[in-house]
């Protein structure tokens, strides 16, 4: 699945970008960061005698790149890599325990719309995007941490405003909110009183959020 949203975002922006290059409208924004993560909640477990009920990727230092074409004066199209410096923190009622190194990196083919004049020096921007988080844990005492290690489906949204010094030169800051689908959990049945034999089984959906503020360089070719 990962492998499929990185080919079909270049791809994109390849296609995209093969039109316009000559006229320098292709931006490439290096960025860093702090993300403050949140995790979700599992069916208690106990280690060492503690109970845990919670798995947690700790807040961090995070970095990255976007690469974006515009397609007219406000709207692009692109990708954004992001990763995240964070640890594997598994917390219970009265415990609360680091056990291993976790890297969290987010692949998104991503929309921007700026406002205002193609040749505004200050332009603010919103962005939506669709990709995949991929958790990539340590190992805990040579056992690899499986209970995180994989690639799960999630969007990403931002907002924030970039300044132009120069015409290929500029700045931005930016706040980006990440929500990855972690799991379903079954809540219960409900049913329709007006209607017989109308019942549905419903679920609690478990997500871990990633909130960014970053900065960085925008390069305009």
């Amino acid at each position: 699945m990962l492998r499929k949203i990185i080919i079909a975002s270049l791809l994109t922006v390849a296609l995209a970008s093969s039109g316009l290059a000559q006229d320098h409208r292709v931006e490439i924004s290096p960025f860093i960061g702090y993300t403050l993560s949140e995790g979700f909640t599992v069916n208690p477990v106990v280690i060492g005698g503690s109970v845990y009920d919670k798995i947690n990727p700790t807040s961090g230092l995070s970095y990255g790149f976007m690469f974006n074409v515009f397609v007219n004066e406000g709207m692009q199209i692109g990708f954004l890599f992001d990763r995240q410096d964070s640890n594997l923190e598994a917390k219970g009622p009265s415990a609360k325990t680091e056990f291993a190194d976790l890297n969290v990196e987010n692949y998104h083919a991503i929309f921007t719309y700026n406002f205002g004049y193609e040749d505004a020096t200050v332009r603010p921007f919103i962005m939506g995007g669709i990709g995949a988080t991929r958790y990539k844990p340590g190992d805990v005492t040579g056992t690899d941490t499986a209970i995180m290690g994989s690639t799960k489906f999630s969007t990403t949204w931002a907002g924030g405003v970039k300044a132009y010094p120069s015409p290929s030169i500029g700045f931005l800051a930016m706040a980006r909110w990440t929500p990855t689908y972690i799991k379903s959990d079954p809540a219960g049945i409900w049913c329709n009183p007006w209607w017989p034999g109308g019942c549905w089984q419903l679920v609690e959906t478990d997500y871990s959020n990633q909130f960014q503020f970053s900065a960085g360089v925008t390069f305009r070719f």
